[in-house]
Parts: structure tokens; sequence; C-alpha cells
């Protein structure tokens, strides 16, 4: 079993699962107004559009863990890769509302998927001492994902080619990522701890030597024994049970539903989502102006994810998310306060500077860590179903914020400060959480922290 591939490859290939999730969340942005027009839809169907790859996010999430648990991440990524060509070309291809649902649904399986498998993944490939910015890259891949929708939106809007609709070449250029990701599924090795936890210990050796280059013989040996140690011990032996879902791992999978749940009840995905609604609606932006904002914002987002991925690993994780919360409150409540109290008139580009300070501190904390700690706090038996349900819950939480923003921003006479003020004090409640059940992960092995846990259980 030889893998002539190299590091950056196998990592940079292992993330694009979080490119695509980034990409198919955002690129419906620009594309939905102008499938609005032509299939002749209401609101509420262009609504659904939106938020049905939402429905399908969560049903992957919650399905992929148990599966990946058992046939491994690498083949679970594959089946990911085809959901996403399958997906993307009927979402091109769609010739009314029932059609684009469906294909936005089985897009959303895809997504969900992703979001579970690829932290998991990453977190069991990358060496402790730089797991953390190594993990980033999911993250970083989302907000290039982002960015490149974005991108796409303006670059294919009013370009008919080929006799083909702008909004069709949108979702149709999903598929060049998507073809990416099955090669490099195809191509990229398997876990090593899942290698050793199916008894193929052989080849968990061989993959640990592919990716340990700057380690000898000697180094890689002792991590495979403290691998095998963990994987060999009483608990882990559960295979996964509930039993130990909610025993062992009960401290973890509280960490990992709250973490994913603030995440996006902080308000992320209503800036991601409906930015240039929010500078049309609040400020009067004409339409264009107002996506060239959400471009600058996305570049914002991915330049702090790029920091973030740098110096992931000099700071301890609850840090850097006490840090986040902190920076996320103080320009949300600026921006609320600043649109109930001021000039609405004068108040757009301060909010758009203040919104832009409120990205940078999501994105290199909360943004990022969220993902990095939900692939390495759960214990080996059932890390992919432990990661499952952390990304369901980011999920349920990312289609609370999509389906109230619209409402209570004309709840609060189109002001924005209204839903930054509920998003700011979440922000606030994210400190004290952290400071109660986050651990701290930062240089400790995968096996240390599931030795932690284990004794924090008893």
């Amino acid at each position: 079993m030889r893998f002539p591939l190299n590091n950056t490859f196998i990592f940079i290939f292992g993330a694009l699962g979080g490119m695509l999730f980034g990409f198919d969340t955002g690129i419906i942005s620009g594309a939905s107004p102008l499938i609005e027009s032509e299939f002749a839809l209401n609101a509420a169907q262009t609504g659904f559009i939106t938020s049905s790859v939402l429905i399908g996010s969560m049903i992957g999430a919650l399905t992929i863990g148990g599966l990946s648990d058992k046939y491994g991440r690498k083949k679970l990524l594959i089946v990911s890769a085809v959901l996403f060509l399958l997906g993307s070309g009927l979402s091109a291809t769609a010739t009314g509302f029932v059609w684009m649902v469906l294909a936005r649904i089985l897009l959303g399986l895809a997504v969900g998927a992703a979001s579970a498998l690829t932290p998991a993944y990453l977190a069991e490939l990358a060496p402790k001492e730089r797991r953390g910015s190594l993990s980033t890259l999911f993250q970083l891949m989302v907000t290039f994902g982002i960015l490149l929708a974005y991108v796409s939106n303006l670059g294919f809007l009013n370009h008919n080619l080929l006799g083909f609709s702008d909004w069709r070449w949108m979702l149709a250029s999903a598929l060049i990522p998507s073809a990416l990701l099955l090669i490099g599924g195809i191509l990229l090795p398997e876990s090593p701890r899942y290698l050793v936890k199916q008894g193929d210990v052989r080849n968990a050796f061989k993959v640990l030597q592919l990716i340990r280059k700057d380690m000898d013989a000697t180094e890689v040996t002792a991590e495979l024994d403290e691998i095998q140690r963990v994987a060999n011990s009483e608990g882990a032996q559960k295979q996964g049970s509930v039993k130990e879902l909610f025993t062992t791992a009960r401290p973890a999978i509280v960490a990992a539903i709250g973490i994913m749940l603030f995440q996006q009840l902080v308000g992320i995905n209503s800036v991601i989502y409906f930015l240039p609604q929010v500078f049309i609606k609040g400020f009067g932006f004409p339409a264009d102006q107002a996506i060239w904002v959400s471009v600058g914002i996305g570049v914002v987002n991915f330049v702090s994810t790029i920091v973030a991925t740098i110096f992931m690993d000099r700071f301890n994780r609850k840090t850097v998310l006490f840090f986040g919360s902190v920076v996320m409150a103080v320009s949300l409540i600026a921006l609320a306060l600043l649109n109930f109290l001021g000039d609405v008139s004068h108040a757009a580009i301060p909010t758009m500077v203040l919104i832009a300070i409120y990205i940078l501190g999501f994105a290199v904390s909360w943004g990022p860590l969220a993902w990095v700690m939900i692939g390495e706090i759960f214990p080996l038996s059932v890390r992919g179903i432990g990661t499952s349900i952390g990304s369901a819950a980011n999920w349920i939480g990312n289609f609370i914020v999509s389906q109230f923003f619209l409402m209570l921003l004309a709840a609060f006479h189109n002001n924005v400060g209204g839903p930054f003020a509920i998003f700011a004090a979440f922000a606030v409640l994210s400190i004290p959480f952290v400071a109660k059940f986050i651990p701290e992960t930062k240089g400790k092995s995968l096996e240390e922290i599931e030795a932690e846990l284990v004794a924090r259980s008893k």
C-alpha cells in the first residue's frame, strides 16, 4: 500500500469538502433572485430553495458519522464527492421549483456529510503540535468557497453563455471542485486511527510514515503504540455504543453541541446569506453595490481565517475563543446602538466597518475553532457519530438564523440594530459557556484528550 503523495496534497485535498461546503452555501445568494425571476416563484418558494440545503445538511451530518465509524473516513469522502457532483449537476439543470428543491436537498446531504467527516479526518491525520492549524484548513476552505461563490456570482451575472442562463453557470461551476474532491478522495490515505481500530496496524504504520516525514521510525512506532493502547482499552472496545456516547463522552457531546450552536447564534450566516439585503433594505443600497459589499466582507473573512491558520497553535484554544467572543460582543453591541440611536442615513459606512470587525473576531476564533474542536474532543470509538451530532447542531443553528433573520429585520422595521442586538446577547453568553464546558486541547494528542475525557466523566 503506497501513496505517492505529500503532506500538502493530503491536507489540502482532505479539506476540499470545506470549500464545497462554503461554495454551495454561498452561491445561492446571487443565484436565487435570478431563479425566482425565471421560474416565477413567490418569496416563500425562493426562501425554501435557499433553506432546503440546510434540511439535507442536517440529515447528512447525522447519518454520516456512524457510517464513517463503520466503513472509514476515506470511503465516505468519496461518497460525499459523488453527492456533490450529482447535486451540482441537477441544480444547474433544474426546470422548476420541485426539481431545484430536490437537487438542493441532495447537495445538502453532501454538505452535511463533508461538515462532519472532514474535521474528524484532518484531526486524525494531523500531529498534535500542528493539529489546530491543519484542522483550521477546513474553515479556511469554507471561507475560500464562500468567496469563490461570490466571485462566480459576479463573473456569470448577465452572461447567458451558449444559450444557458447565468444562474445555471453559477450553480454548475461547483462541478469543478466536486470533481477535485472525488479525485482527492480516491488518492487520499485512510485515517491511521481508523485503520488501527479495524486491526490493520501494518497499513496504519505506513500511513503514519507518509504523513510524519519529519519523524524517524522509532518516533512513528511510539505514536502508533499510543494509538493502539487507547484503541484496545476497555472503553474503546465498546465500538461506539450509545451508552458510551452519553456516559464517557457526555462532556464532549455538551461541548460540541454548545460550541456549534453558539457559532451560529452569534449571527454569522445572517451576514453570509443576507448581507446584500441588509444594505438594500436597511440603507437603500442598489443591488450591485450591495453585492460588492458582500464580496468585501468575504475577503475579510478569508484573510482573517488565513491569519487564524498561521497562529492557531500558538495560543490556548479557550483564550482564542474568549478573544473572539469579546470582539464579536463589542462590535455587535456597537452596531445595535449605532442603528438604534444614530441617524440611519449616516450609519451605512460605520455599519460596514463594524461588520468587518465582527467578521474578523469570528474568523480568527469561533469560525475555525468550533470545527477543530469537534474533530478532537471525542473518543476514537465514537468520533464519527460525535462529530456528526456536533455538525448537526451547527446546521440546526444555521437553520434558525436563516429562517428568522429577515423576519426579525422586518419586525424592527428594517433597522439592523434589532437582529444584531440579539446576536450580541449570544456572543456575551458564549463567554461563560466556554469557561465552564470547553476543555483545553492545545498541544495534546487525541489519545491524551481522550484519557482526560474519561477521567472527567468518572
